[in-house]
Protein backbone atom coordinates (compact mmCIF):
# COMPACT_ATOMS: atom_id res chain seq x y z
CA UNK A 1 0.00 0.00 0.00
CA UNK A 2 1.90 3.56 -1.03
CA UNK A 3 2.13 6.00 1.23
CA UNK A 4 0.01 9.43 1.55
CA UNK A 5 1.64 12.33 -0.01
CA UNK A 6 2.22 14.75 2.48
CA UNK A 7 0.38 18.15 1.93
CA UNK A 8 2.67 20.25 2.96
CA UNK A 9 6.73 20.27 3.41
CA UNK A 10 8.18 19.76 6.74
CA UNK A 11 7.56 22.87 9.24
CA UNK A 12 10.48 25.10 9.57
CA UNK A 13 11.97 25.26 13.11
CA UNK A 14 9.72 27.79 15.29
CA UNK A 15 11.21 31.23 15.87
CA UNK A 16 12.35 32.20 19.53
CA UNK A 17 9.67 35.03 20.83
CA UNK A 18 10.42 38.58 21.92
CA UNK A 19 11.48 39.23 25.45
CA UNK A 20 8.12 41.26 25.54
CA UNK A 21 5.31 42.49 24.48
CA UNK A 22 6.42 46.00 23.58
CA UNK A 23 10.04 44.52 22.12
CA UNK A 24 6.86 41.98 19.74
CA UNK A 25 5.99 45.69 18.34
CA UNK A 26 9.48 46.89 17.85
CA UNK A 27 10.25 43.20 16.05
CA UNK A 28 6.98 43.59 13.86
CA UNK A 29 8.04 47.20 13.14
CA UNK A 30 11.77 45.70 12.04
CA UNK A 31 10.29 42.97 10.16
CA UNK A 32 8.25 45.51 7.98
CA UNK A 33 11.91 47.20 6.62
CA UNK A 34 13.35 45.59 3.38
CA UNK A 35 11.06 44.38 0.93
CA UNK A 36 7.80 44.68 2.26
CA UNK A 37 7.58 48.58 2.92
CA UNK A 38 9.87 49.27 -0.62
CA UNK A 39 7.22 46.82 -2.82
CA UNK A 40 4.12 49.16 -1.01
CA UNK A 41 6.23 52.36 -0.76
CA UNK A 42 6.83 52.02 -4.91
CA UNK A 43 3.72 51.24 -5.82
CA UNK A 44 1.93 54.06 -3.84
CA UNK A 45 4.03 56.25 -5.39
CA UNK A 46 2.51 55.00 -8.57
CA UNK A 47 -1.00 55.45 -7.01
CA UNK A 48 -0.09 58.92 -5.74
CA UNK A 49 0.93 60.10 -9.38
CA UNK A 50 -2.61 58.58 -11.06
CA UNK A 51 -3.93 60.44 -8.14
CA UNK A 52 -2.62 63.83 -9.43
CA UNK A 53 -3.22 63.33 -12.90
CA UNK A 54 -6.92 62.38 -12.45
CA UNK A 55 -7.39 65.77 -10.16
CA UNK A 56 -7.72 64.29 -7.07
CA UNK A 57 -6.69 65.83 -4.08
CA UNK A 58 -3.07 64.70 -2.64
CA UNK A 59 -4.82 65.07 1.19
CA UNK A 60 -7.08 62.70 0.11
CA UNK A 61 -4.93 60.46 -1.54
CA UNK A 62 -2.32 60.37 1.30
CA UNK A 63 -5.75 59.46 3.26
CA UNK A 64 -6.62 56.83 1.17
CA UNK A 65 -3.53 54.52 2.38
CA UNK A 66 -4.97 54.72 5.68
CA UNK A 67 -8.46 54.63 5.22
CA UNK A 68 -9.38 52.47 2.24
CA UNK A 69 -6.02 50.23 2.71
CA UNK A 70 -5.83 48.54 -0.83
CA UNK A 71 -4.67 48.85 -3.58
CA UNK A 72 -7.63 48.02 -5.92
CA UNK A 73 -9.99 49.66 -4.24
CA UNK A 74 -7.91 53.48 -4.16
CA UNK A 75 -7.50 52.66 -7.84
CA UNK A 76 -11.16 52.37 -8.14
CA UNK A 77 -12.01 55.10 -6.28
CA UNK A 78 -9.84 57.42 -8.38
CA UNK A 79 -10.80 56.70 -11.38
CA UNK A 80 -14.47 56.91 -10.84
CA UNK A 81 -13.74 60.61 -9.08
CA UNK A 82 -11.76 60.97 -12.48
CA UNK A 83 -15.54 60.86 -14.31
CA UNK A 84 -17.50 62.85 -11.57
CA UNK A 85 -19.27 59.38 -9.65
CA UNK A 86 -21.25 60.32 -6.51
CA UNK A 87 -19.83 59.43 -3.28
CA UNK A 88 -22.06 55.99 -3.03
CA UNK A 89 -20.61 54.31 -6.07
CA UNK A 90 -17.00 55.52 -5.24
CA UNK A 91 -17.84 53.87 -1.59
CA UNK A 92 -19.17 50.63 -3.21
CA UNK A 93 -16.74 49.96 -5.74
CA UNK A 94 -13.59 50.54 -2.97
CA UNK A 95 -15.62 48.26 -0.89
CA UNK A 96 -16.36 45.73 -3.47
CA UNK A 97 -12.53 45.66 -4.27
CA UNK A 98 -11.27 45.28 -0.55
CA UNK A 99 -14.07 42.20 -0.19
CA UNK A 100 -10.96 39.97 -0.56
CA UNK A 101 -9.71 40.72 2.77
CA UNK A 102 -12.64 39.04 4.32
CA UNK A 103 -11.42 35.60 4.07
CA UNK A 104 -8.09 36.40 5.21
CA UNK A 105 -9.33 38.55 8.08
CA UNK A 106 -11.57 35.30 9.42
CA UNK A 107 -8.91 32.64 9.06
CA UNK A 108 -6.33 35.00 10.87
CA UNK A 109 -8.10 36.12 13.88
CA UNK A 110 -8.14 32.64 15.74
CA UNK A 111 -4.13 33.24 15.74
CA UNK A 112 -5.07 36.63 18.06
CA UNK A 113 -7.61 35.07 19.81
CA UNK A 114 -6.81 35.41 23.69
CA UNK A 115 -4.39 37.85 23.02
CA UNK A 116 -6.57 41.02 22.56
CA UNK A 117 -7.98 42.29 25.74
CA UNK A 118 -10.76 43.62 25.84
CA UNK A 119 -11.60 41.88 21.98
CA UNK A 120 -13.28 45.00 20.69
CA UNK A 121 -9.71 46.50 19.40
CA UNK A 122 -9.53 43.09 17.10
CA UNK A 123 -12.21 45.56 15.12
CA UNK A 124 -9.49 47.85 15.22
CA UNK A 125 -6.65 45.20 14.09
CA UNK A 126 -9.07 43.65 11.40
CA UNK A 127 -8.53 47.05 9.62
CA UNK A 128 -4.74 46.60 9.21
CA UNK A 129 -5.40 43.35 7.40
CA UNK A 130 -3.69 43.20 4.05
CA UNK A 131 -1.82 40.29 1.95
CA UNK A 132 1.59 41.69 3.45
CA UNK A 133 0.40 41.78 6.67
CA UNK A 134 -1.52 38.66 6.46
CA UNK A 135 1.40 36.55 5.39
CA UNK A 136 3.33 38.17 8.06
CA UNK A 137 1.26 37.21 11.04
CA UNK A 138 0.46 33.81 9.85
CA UNK A 139 4.43 33.21 9.46
CA UNK A 140 5.36 34.98 12.40
CA UNK A 141 2.61 34.80 14.78
CA UNK A 142 2.47 30.66 15.58
CA UNK A 143 5.83 30.92 17.37
CA UNK A 144 4.49 33.61 19.50
CA UNK A 145 2.78 34.42 22.78
CA UNK A 146 -0.72 35.14 23.08
CA UNK A 147 0.27 38.51 24.27
CA UNK A 148 2.83 39.33 21.71
CA UNK A 149 0.79 38.58 18.62
CA UNK A 150 -0.87 41.66 18.15
CA UNK A 151 1.92 43.96 18.77
CA UNK A 152 3.68 42.36 16.63
CA UNK A 153 0.74 42.28 13.79
CA UNK A 154 0.42 46.40 14.81
CA UNK A 155 4.22 47.07 14.46
CA UNK A 156 4.28 45.16 11.06
CA UNK A 157 1.35 46.71 9.42
CA UNK A 158 1.84 50.71 10.85
CA UNK A 159 5.32 50.47 8.64
CA UNK A 160 3.78 49.26 5.99
CA UNK A 161 1.13 52.10 6.64
CA UNK A 162 4.23 54.48 6.62
CA UNK A 163 5.64 53.88 4.22
CA UNK A 164 2.67 53.64 1.34
CA UNK A 165 1.65 57.09 2.95
CA UNK A 166 5.07 58.51 2.26
CA UNK A 167 5.27 56.88 -1.16
CA UNK A 168 2.04 58.26 -2.16
CA UNK A 169 2.74 61.98 -0.83
CA UNK A 170 6.39 62.04 -3.22
CA UNK A 171 4.70 60.53 -6.35
CA UNK A 172 2.14 62.93 -6.07
CA UNK A 173 5.08 65.73 -6.00
CA UNK A 174 7.04 63.55 -8.95
CA UNK A 175 3.56 63.61 -10.99
CA UNK A 176 4.06 64.80 -14.82
CA UNK A 177 7.90 63.69 -13.97
CA UNK A 178 8.37 60.04 -14.29
CA UNK A 179 7.17 58.76 -17.19
CA UNK A 180 3.35 57.14 -17.48
CA UNK A 181 5.12 53.73 -18.27
CA UNK A 182 7.07 53.60 -15.18
CA UNK A 183 4.39 55.03 -12.75
CA UNK A 184 1.41 52.16 -14.03
CA UNK A 185 5.04 50.01 -13.57
CA UNK A 186 5.36 50.93 -10.05
CA UNK A 187 1.49 50.03 -9.34
CA UNK A 188 1.39 47.00 -10.81
CA UNK A 189 4.81 46.19 -8.12
CA UNK A 190 2.50 44.81 -5.39
CA UNK A 191 0.80 41.96 -7.57
CA UNK A 192 3.90 40.51 -8.60
CA UNK A 193 5.23 41.02 -4.94
CA UNK A 194 1.99 38.62 -3.74
CA UNK A 195 2.23 36.25 -6.54
CA UNK A 196 6.02 35.75 -5.44
CA UNK A 197 5.18 35.71 -1.70
CA UNK A 198 2.21 32.87 -2.24
CA UNK A 199 4.78 31.37 -4.68
CA UNK A 200 7.34 30.99 -2.32
CA UNK A 201 4.87 28.97 0.22
CA UNK A 202 5.47 25.99 1.90
CA UNK A 203 1.68 24.77 1.55
CA UNK A 204 0.85 22.34 -1.83
CA UNK A 205 -2.10 23.82 -1.94
CA UNK A 206 -1.29 27.70 -2.12
CA UNK A 207 0.81 26.53 -5.08
CA UNK A 208 -1.35 25.12 -7.13
CA UNK A 209 -3.80 28.01 -6.48
CA UNK A 210 -1.09 30.30 -7.62
CA UNK A 211 -0.37 27.87 -10.91
CA UNK A 212 -3.95 27.64 -11.82
CA UNK A 213 -4.53 31.41 -11.78
CA UNK A 214 -1.47 32.22 -13.40
CA UNK A 215 -2.71 30.19 -16.69
CA UNK A 216 -6.75 31.02 -16.10
CA UNK A 217 -6.11 34.83 -14.80
CA UNK A 218 -5.50 36.04 -18.58
CA UNK A 219 -8.06 34.00 -20.37
CA UNK A 220 -10.61 34.40 -17.98
CA UNK A 221 -9.89 38.33 -18.27
CA UNK A 222 -9.93 37.99 -21.93
CA UNK A 223 -13.95 36.61 -21.74
CA UNK A 224 -14.83 38.98 -19.32
CA UNK A 225 -12.58 42.02 -18.48
CA UNK A 226 -15.04 42.88 -15.58
CA UNK A 227 -15.03 39.50 -13.81
CA UNK A 228 -12.11 37.52 -14.69
CA UNK A 229 -9.75 38.80 -11.49
CA UNK A 230 -12.96 37.65 -9.06
CA UNK A 231 -13.60 34.43 -11.07
CA UNK A 232 -10.33 33.56 -11.64
CA UNK A 233 -9.94 34.05 -7.41
CA UNK A 234 -12.88 31.50 -7.19
CA UNK A 235 -12.32 28.99 -9.75
CA UNK A 236 -8.40 28.96 -9.10
CA UNK A 237 -8.95 28.40 -5.59
CA UNK A 238 -11.70 25.74 -5.94
CA UNK A 239 -9.94 23.44 -8.02
CA UNK A 240 -6.64 23.99 -5.72
CA UNK A 241 -8.48 23.05 -2.78
CA UNK A 242 -10.38 20.37 -4.54
CA UNK A 243 -6.39 19.17 -6.31
CA UNK A 244 -5.35 19.01 -2.57
CA UNK A 245 -7.46 17.87 -0.39
CA UNK A 246 -9.35 15.15 -2.73
CA UNK A 247 -6.91 14.13 -5.43
CA UNK A 248 -3.43 14.59 -4.46
CA UNK A 249 -4.27 14.20 -1.17
CA UNK A 250 -5.49 10.31 -1.49
CA UNK A 251 -2.88 7.42 -0.02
Amino acid sequence: MSRPIPSSAPPEPPLRPFPSPARAFVGGLWDGVGLPAAVLFASAAGFGSIARETGYPAALAVLSIVTVWGMPGQIAMVELFAIGASMLPIAIAAAGANARFLPMTVSLFPLLKGGVKPWAWAYLLAHFVSINTWVALTRRGPSLPLDQRAPYFAGFSLLCMAAGAVGTAIGFALAGVLPRTLTLGLVYLSPVYFLMVFAGVRERGGIIAVLLGAGAGPLLHLLSPEWGVPATGVIGGTLAFLLDRKVLGRG
